[in-house]
């Protein structure tokens, strides 16, 4: 069976690099083989091929057999993607300990005082930065909203809004819990009603036409998107501004827009 262009690539989700990748896709084409065989199907360095297959033996991705010359048998896919799963999930154990060990330490402590002395130096104009991909903004405003002592605003698009629901559900919530106002603008349709209804446990949410994306917490940080959502997450891409007058200014002129916005209707 032909191998097709792809797999190779396709194999580093497994964790493999460059060669491994290579050589495993030739030994599963070929069931068993030897070093020789597999360097010259992968077009991997013979002088490399005996340290990868090592390498490929001790991640358990295929058995050395007995005898000369040297074969390897290619372990069953199924199998390696089991052993995979679990190594990742040993791994990601392993990782969240050694976080949760570092809460209150006195390495993070120290840490923090280090950061307390270097921001004293920054020019408060020198308070800004951009934010490129979805998943960088999210998670910088996920964290703005947990730590928000007032206010939240969030003005943002009718598929926007379904991917805040998701992404804040527990940032909202304890924002709430903590006695935030939280005010939310958006489209709401059909699409989005269901959405909208779970944040409204937790947020104030109105009806609006204008179009926009930005949040702006406590009125002295503002994110503002300066890209549509409907562009590919990676190209999306924010601009991040910690100015007491630009937000407090933009908090000005999203309430008065805020004081004519019909209050949602989730019948």
């Amino acid at each position: 069976m032909l191998m097709q262009k792809t797999t190779p690539t396709q194999l580093r989700d497994f964790g493999l690099n460059s060669y491994e990748s290579k050589l495993w896709a030739a030994l599963l084409s070929r069931g068993a083989a030897t070093a020789g065989e597999l360097s010259d199907i992968a077009n991997v360095p013979r002088s490399r091929a005996y340290d990868v297959l090592e390498s490929l033996e001790k991640k358990g991705f295929l058995v050395m057999k007995i005898g000369k010359p040297i074969k390897y048998l290619a372990v069953d896919p199924e199998h390696v993607l089991e052993r995979v799963r679990k190594r990742i999930m040993e791994e990601a154990e392993v990782q969240t300990q050694i976080i949760n060990n570092l809460e209150g330490s006195d390495v993070l402590n120290e840490l923090k005082l280090l950061h307390k002395t270097g921001i004293r130096k920054i020019n408060p104009s020198e308070y800004s930065g951009v934010f490129r991909g979805r998943k960088s903004v999210i998670s910088h405003v996920e964290r703005a909203i947990k730590t928000a002592k007032k206010h939240v605003v969030i003005h943002t698009t009718e598929s926007g809004l379904i991917t805040e629901a998701e992404a804040f559900k527990s940032a909202i919530r304890k924002a709430d819990s903590n006695s935030v106002k939280i005010l939310i603008a958006a489209p709401i349709t059909g699409r989005n009603k269901q959405a909208a209804k779970e944040l409204s446990k937790h947020a104030d949410i109105r009806q609006t036409a204008e179009k926009g994306r930005f949040y702006i917490i406590d009125g002295e940080e503002v994110v503002f998107m300066v890209t549509d959502d409907e562009v590919h997450q990676t190209y999306d891409s924010a601009i991040w501004v910690k100015s007491l007058l630009f937000a407090s200014t933009l908090k000005k002129m999203f309430a008065a827009t805020w004081a004519g916005m019909k209050k949602a209707n989730f019948e």
